[in-house]
């Protein structure tokens, strides 16, 4: 494992909103790699400082000090417009609560990224095809013209991992992935977050359940904005979520 790219590299990152008296630290000192093929998760109590990192991360905003190399390049200090950019081209969100523009199909929901690819730009219908394959990948090639109020909340988060995947980004970030769904859906999207990761894909997943972020290889810690432990769960990314669940009762 040592021989792996890395993908993610935080050097003493802070993160300090406001100014002098009133000045609150979110993030005081966050080192942390992840390596090409992991699947991570951060967890923290609330105000641990874990949506400040997932953020940072996920290159939505600039920490006020340290260093962020992302695959090899320091996105430390990019503007705005340069930071969308490596967003697009590099990192694959999962939201909570899905994200998808109604009125919208499943293809057309999944095929919105490649519109801003300027980088590797394709053709409508390169990008639909892409956008179908990215569909049939999570097992709904036959909802791609459902839009989302047609679709149960199982089935909006795969439209949104597809989405997430259709830019071959380095890596996926997936904050609270199973938040609003029932068990069995919940299962179903880890098992499926587990045959991603399986084929390759880096995943940083943002949780606050310890049942959750136990499906991962390692779980980093965070308390007070520093990174409190780190603990490897020693399970195969391939485990199915039942399995796991049932080890753990």
């Amino acid at each position: 494992m040592s021989t792996a790219h890395i993908i993610i590299k935080t050097v003493d990152i802070t993160q300090v909103y406001g100014m002098g008296d009133i000045s609150v630290a979110a993030l005081r000192g966050i080192n942390i790699q992840i390596q090409q093929g992991e699947f991570v998760a951060i967890m923290g109590p609330s105000g641990s400082g874990k949506s400040t990192l997932m953020h940072i991360l996920g290159c939505l905003s600039q920490p006020t000090s340290g260093q962020y190399f992302l695959d090899g390049e320091d996105v430390s200090h990019l503007n705005k417009i340069q930071l969308a950019t490596v967003r697009n081209q590099k990192i694959g969100f999962i939201f909570q609560a899905y994200n998808l523009l109604a009125r919208t199909t499943a293809l057309q929901n999944v095929s919105l990224p490649l519109l801003y690819n300027r980088v590797n730009p394709k053709t409508k219908e390169d990008g639909l095809e892409k956008a179908r394959n990215m569909l049939e990948l999570v097992g709904l090639e036959t909802r791609a013209n459902h839009q989302p109020h047609e679709l149960s909340g199982g089935q909006q988060q795969r439209v949104a991992i597809a989405r997430a995947l259709v830019n071959d980004p380095v890596m996926v970030i997936a904050d609270e992935p199973t938040g609003n769904l029932d068990t069995r859906s919940g299962t179903e999207i880890m098992n499926l977050l587990h045959q991603l990761n399986e084929q390759g894909t880096t995943i940083v997943m943002v949780t606050h359940d310890p049942k959750t972020a136990a499906h991962t290889q390692r779980t980093i810690n965070l308390v007070d904005g520093l990174v409190d432990s780190i603990t490897h769960n020693g399970r195969h990314s391939t485990q199915p979520v039942g399995e796991a669940q049932h080890e753990t009762h």
